[in-house]
C-alpha cells in the first residue's frame, strides 16, 4: 500500500431500522506513463449520481495519485460502522503482481514490479481494511481488467511485463466482490460514454427491490450479450443475508433497510392498507397453493 496515511473521524450514527448506505468511487483515467482511458471518470460522475440517486453518501476521487487514494481509503474505512452497507467502486488501469492485484494510480511513471507494493493499492489490503470495520455488507466493484504494461527491472531485456487482466480475489464473510471481467482476461474501454461493464451495471444499480445477485445476473447477460461472449464478468460472494438490494423503492433517500422495509413487510404479511392482503397472499390465491405454510390459501 502507499505509505501515506491520514484522515478524519466522524460521529455519525446509523439508526437500529436502516442501513446506512456509503459509497467510495474512483476514476483514474490521466496516467503518466500508460496510456489514458476513455472513460474511466465518466464511469466514477455516473457511477456516484447514481448511487447518490438511491440514497449512498459517495465520496469520489479522480486521477488521484497513490498517496491521495490511500488517504481517501483511510478517511473512508475509518467511518464505517457495523450498520453500515458499503461499496467501494474502482475504474481505471489495475495490474497483478505475485498474485495480488493492484490499483494503479495516475502517477505511475515510476511504477514497476520492484515497487509496486509501495507506490499502487493493493485490492486485497482495500478490502480487508473495509471489512475488518465489519459493515452490514461490503460490495467491492473493480473495472479495471485492461492490459497495464508494468515494467519489471528484473528483466534482462529491460521490456515491460504485459499483465493480463487481475488475479482472483475472495470475499470475506458479508462480502461481494465483482470484476468487469474474468480472472486473467480483459475488459472493453467501450465505445460510448461508459466502458462496457460499467454501462451495463448504470442500467440495473438503480432498480428499486432487485436483489443484488439478481442484478449482477443482469448486467453478466447485458455484457455478455453485447461483447458476443468475449467479456464475461465475475463474481465472488459471501453474503450471509437474503434481500440485500441497494434500493428499496423507485425513490430511496432514506437507507438500506433489507428486512424492515415496506416492500419486506408487505411480502411476509407484516403489513396491510385495508385494501389489498400481503403480496404471498396474492400469489397463494393466483396459484391455489399454500405457499408460507400457515394451512391457508389467501
Amino acid at each position: 500500500m502507499c505509505a501515506f496515511r491520514n484522515g478524519f473521524h466522524s460521529n455519525v450514527r446509523a439508526s437500529s431500522s436502516t442501513h446506512r448506505k456509503l459509497a467510495l468511487v474512483f476514476g483514474n483515467r490521466l496516467y503518466q506513463h500508460n496510456a489514458s482511458l476513455r472513460n474511466s471518470e465518466n464511469d466514477a460522475n455516473d457511477i456516484t449520481r447514481s448511487l447518490e440517486s438511491i440514497g449512498f453518501q459517495v465520496t469520489k476521487g479522480l486521477n488521484l495519485a497513490c498517496e491521495e487514494m490511500d488517504s481517501y481509503v483511510t478517511n473512508f474505512v475509518r467511518n464505517i460502522q457495523s450498520s453500515d452497507v458499503i461499496l467501494f467502486y474502482f475504474s481505471g488501469h489495475g495490474t497483478q503482481w505475485e498474485d495480488q492485484n493492484y490499483l494503479v494510480p495516475s502517477d505511475d511513471n515510476n511504477l514497476n514490479s520492484s515497487n509496486i507494493k509501495r507506490h499502487a493499492l493493493n485490492a486485497q489490503d482495500v478490502l480487508d481494511r473495509i471489512t475488518k470495520r465489519n459493515p452490514y455488507v461490503s460490495i467491492f466493484i473493480l473495472d479495471c481488467c485492461r492490459n497495464y504494461y508494468l515494467r519489471n527491472p528484473e528483466l534482462l531485456r529491460g521490456n515491460d511485463s504485459n499483465t493480463k487482466g487481475l488475479k482472483p480475489m475472495y470475499a470475506s464473510a458479508g462480502s461481494l466482490i465483482a470484476f468487469a471481467c474474468a480472472p486473467g482476461a480483459t475488459a472493453s474501454d467501450g465505445s460510448d460514454r461508459n466502458g462496457l461493464f460499467t454501462k451495463h451495471l448504470l442500467q440495473n444499480i438503480t432498480k428499486p427491490n432487485e436483489q443484488i445477485q439478481d442484478l449482477l445476473i443482469d448486467v453478466t447477460k447485458g455484457v455478455a450479450t453485447e461483447s458476443y461472449n468475449k467479456q464475461i464478468p465475475w463474481y465472488h460472494s459471501s453474503l450471509m443475508d437474503r434481500n440485500i438490494m441497494l434500493s428499496s423503492n423507485g425513490n430511496d433517500n432514506s437507507g438500506f433497510n433489507s428486512e424492515s422495509g415496506e416492500w419486506h413487510q408487505e411480502f411476509h404479511g407484516q403489513s396491510h392498507d385495508g385494501r389489498h392482503g400481503s403480496l404471498i397472499k396474492r400469489a397463494e390465491k393466483a396459484l391455489h397453493m399454500d405457499l408460507d405454510g400457515d394451512g391457508r390459501i389467501g
